[in-house]
C-alpha cells in the first residue's frame, strides 16, 4: 500500500478480528495515497463495495457516490445495498440520478453521463483483470502505447493490485450485499465477450492465467511510450513538414496527442486514424476524416482539426 499502513487496530475495527489479516493483506497491494478522505464511486457491485470497505479498513474518511442511471427497474432497490453497505462500514453515501434515454451506445452514453455525475478525482473499483481487458481492447481498437498502457495506477484507481476474485471474496467472507448487473453478461457490450470469452480462451491456449502477463505488458507499453512522449514534445503537431521528416514514431505520438486533446474523446485516436493524418502531412493526401465527424486539412503547409458540422 502505498503511504503508510494503517494500524491493525483500525483494520480490526471496520471487519472484525477474524478479517483482518485477509484485508491487511489486500490493502498492501492497495494505493488509496496520503489524503484522509476518499470519495469512492460505487455502483453496488462487488468491486465498488470492496473499494468502499478497503478504503475505510485503510482509516480514510470515506463518502460513497452512487449514481443511478434508472436503465433498469430494480435500480432504486440498489441503492439500498449501497446505503446499507455504507452506514455498516461507516461511510458517508449519496445518490445521484441521471437521465440516459434509450438507443444506440447505451453503454458508453451511460458512462459518460455516470462520469460527469461523479465528483472529480472519484476513486473507482478497477481491478487488475479491468485493466488487462482494457489492454485487450484498446488492441483490438488498434490503439498504440497510449491505449496499451492501459490505466495508469493511481489512487483514483486504488485496486488495480487486486483480483477480481480478491474483492468479490472479501464482500463474501462479510456477508455484504451486493448488486448483480445482468449488463455485465450482456454479450453486446465488446468487454463482456472480452471478459467472458476472449479472455478464457486465451488462458485456455497459454496454459495458464494471463491477467498478471497482460497487466505487465501494460505496465511497459506505459513506461516505453513516456520515453516516446519525452521526445516528441519538442514536435509541432501543425507543422506538416516538420511530421513529414520527423522519424515517424515520434511523428505519430505528436498527431495523437494532439487529436485526443483537441476532441475530448474518451480514447486516444487508433494508429490507422494517426497514419492517416501523417498522409496529409506527406501530402499524399489533402484531407482526412479521423473518427466521429472530425477532419484534419492541410493549408500552406499547417494541419488543421476542422470539428463534426453539427459542433
Amino acid at each position: 500500500m502505498d503511504g503508510p499502513s494503517p494500524p491493525a487496530s483500525d483494520i480490526v475495527h471496520v471487519v472484525g478480528p477474524e478479517h483482518a489479516a485477509f484485508v491487511a493483506d489486500l490493502l498492501d497491494r492497495c494505493n488509496f495515497g496520503s489524503d484522509p478522505t476518499v470519495c469512492c464511486a460505487v455502483s453496488g457491485g462487488p468491486d465498488s463495495i470492496a473499494l468502499m470497505i478497503l478504503a475505510r479498513a485503510s482509516g480514510a474518511e470515506v463518502r460513497a457516490v452512487h449514481v443511478d442511471h434508472g436503465l433498469r427497474p430494480e435500480s432504486a432497490a440498489d441503492t439500498e445495498v449501497v446505503a446499507a453497505a455504507a452506514t455498516r462500514f461507516g461511510a458517508r453515501w449519496e445518490s445521484v440520478a441521471v437521465d440516459v434515454e434509450p438507443g444506440p451506445n447505451l453503454e458508453a452514453r451511460a458512462r459518460s453521463a455516470r462520469y460527469a455525475a461523479l465528483p472529480a478525482g472519484v476513486a473507482t473499483g478497477h481491478t487488475a483483470d479491468d485493466q488487462a481487458e482494457t489492454m485487450l481492447l484498446a488492441l483490438i481498437r488498434g490503439s498504440a502505447w497510449e491505449g496499451l498502457g492501459a490505466m495508469t495506477p493511481s489512487p483514483r484507481r486504488p485496486l488495480l493490485g487486486l483480483r477480481r476474485s480478491e474483492t468479490h471474496e472479501l464482500c463474501a467472507r462479510l456477508g455484504v450485499a451486493t448488486v448483480e448487473d445482468p449488463s455485465n453478461t450482456d454479450p453486446t457490450h465488446r468487454r463482456n465477450r472480452v471478459r467472458h470469452e476472449l479472455l478464457p480462451l486465451l488462458d485456455d491456449i497459454a496454459e495458464r492465467d494471463l491477467v498478471s502477463v497482460l497487466v505487465r505488458q501494460a505496465e511497459l507499453f506505459r513506461q516505453g511510450g513516456a520515453v516516446i512522449e519525452a521526445a516528441a514534445v519538442s514536435l509541432d503537431p501543425l507543422d506538416a513538414r516538420g511530421l513529414a521528416d520527423a522519424p515517424e514514431i515520434l511523428a505519430r505520438s505528436a498527431v495523437r496527442r494532439w487529436l485526443w486533446a483537441e476532441t475530448g474523446w474518451d480514447h486516444p485516436p487508433d494508429l490507422a486514424a494517426v497514419d492517416r493524418v501523417l498522409a496529409v502531412a506527406r501530402l499524399d493526401a489533402e484531407a482526412t476524416d479521423v473518427g466521429r465527424g472530425w477532419r484534419v486539412r492541410r493549408s500552406a503547409q499547417r494541419l488543421h482539426l476542422e470539428p463534426p458540422a453539427s459542433e
